[in-house]
């Protein structure tokens, strides 16, 4: 955290070298700099006469003050440093209040995690607990560790720090803005470096994803829902800071799930991922089976599974192949 003293000491082109947002914050104050670059706060304020500071309503102690908050806030807002390397579910008891079927599960960065079990047996209610890094605080009396310690309370309370990133199954966007300008707005608000090179990688990888190529000039209200998809898995892989995404059934969104999840992998997230797809399923390193609220069980993905999911993988090029051909008005018995 920044101190009061580390700004008033330093010029305010030193300000601007190391917070580059803080340009907004006088701006806003209506306090001019240019040219003034060379001066400390303190300086800058000295220059200034008792008429000229009432009636800009400038109290030194006060701006630097409201100026520490605003840089130590933003600070927080873009802190790069995804400390998660690991996260620990350990159990409690499901719906019936008999203990789940595991001792403890340990995710870890890179890693796909597949969620299974029939609608309504309890998969939302893991994602919660997860999400809130729940303490034995939960109708499932889960508890969540992170890093393999007990959590620090800025994961549950900070708007800034999310620890889950969710793509639901349904997206719809109402601006009135091309695919290239939303993701800009994103790239902005992030205040990410080089925002061109960023945003022209999203949409390219997004492109990569959806079975259907866009442009960045396409609105994105016409985007197809898995066009919409596949824009939104590009987003969030490369300018999320939350360090776990969960997916729910990507299954239904049109796009290629391999490249999806090799793209979120590539950022270095841990990847849990809602499926009632045999092929996702065992794509996952392991599955969680969810019963009656609670985790039945945790499956390891064996050889002799990913020997079937080769074959799987195999049917559903087949059948992605008579889709493509039938959507291009062509025939299946033609050769």
């Amino acid at each position: 955290m920044i101190t009061k003293e580390r700004i008033e000491d330093r010029t305010i082109a030193d300000l601007l070298q190391a917070y580059p947002f803080v340009d907004s914050f006088f701006n806003n104050n209506t306090l001019e700099i240019e040219g003034k670059e060379s001066l400390t706060l303190s300086q800058l304020f000295d220059e200034m006469d008792e008429e000229e500071r009432e009636d800009r309503a400038l109290d030194p102690d006060q701006f630097s003050a409201q100026l520490l908050e605003f840089i130590n806030q933003m600070l927080s807002f873009l802190d790069e440093d995804n400390s998660v390397q690991s996260l620990t579910i350990l159990p409690g008891t499901d719906k019936s209040g008999n203990p789940e079927g595991f001792t403890e599960l340990v995710v870890r960065k890179s890693e796909v995690i597949s969620i299974v079990g029939a609608t309504g047996s309890g998969k939302s209610r893991l994602l919660g607990d997860i999400e809130w890094v729940a303490q034995k605080d939960t109708p499932t009396s889960r508890q969540i560790l992170i890093n393999d310690d007990l959590p620090d309370t800025s994961w549950r309370f900070s708007s800034s720090k999310k620890l889950v990133a969710q793509l639901s199954q349904n997206m719809n966007f109402v601006m009135d803005l091309s695919a290239q300008e939303f993701v800009e707005l994103h790239a902005e608000s992030r205040l990410v470096e080089s925002r061109d090179e960023v945003v022209t990688r999203i949409i390219g990888e997004a492109n990569k994803l959806a079975g259907e190529p866009f442009t960045p000039e396409t609105p994105i209200t016409s985007l197809s829902g898995g066009q919409s998809r596949a824009l939104m898995i590009a987003d969030t892989a490369i300018l999320s800071k939350s360090p776990i995404i969960l997916i729910d059934e990507i299954e239904n969104a049109g796009i290629d799930r391999k490249k999806a999840l090799a793209l979120l992998l590539s950022e270095e997230k841990i990847v849990l991922m809602a499926t009632h797809d045999p092929v996702l399923a065992l794509m996952g390193d392991r599955r969680i089976v969810i019963r009656n609220g609670g985790i039945a069980k945790v499956i390891e993905t064996t050889e002799e599974e990913r020997t079937i999911l080769g074959k799987l993988e195999e049917l559903d090029r087949t059948l992605l192949s008579y889709r493509t051909r039938l959507r291009m008005g062509e025939s299946l018995l033609d050769d």
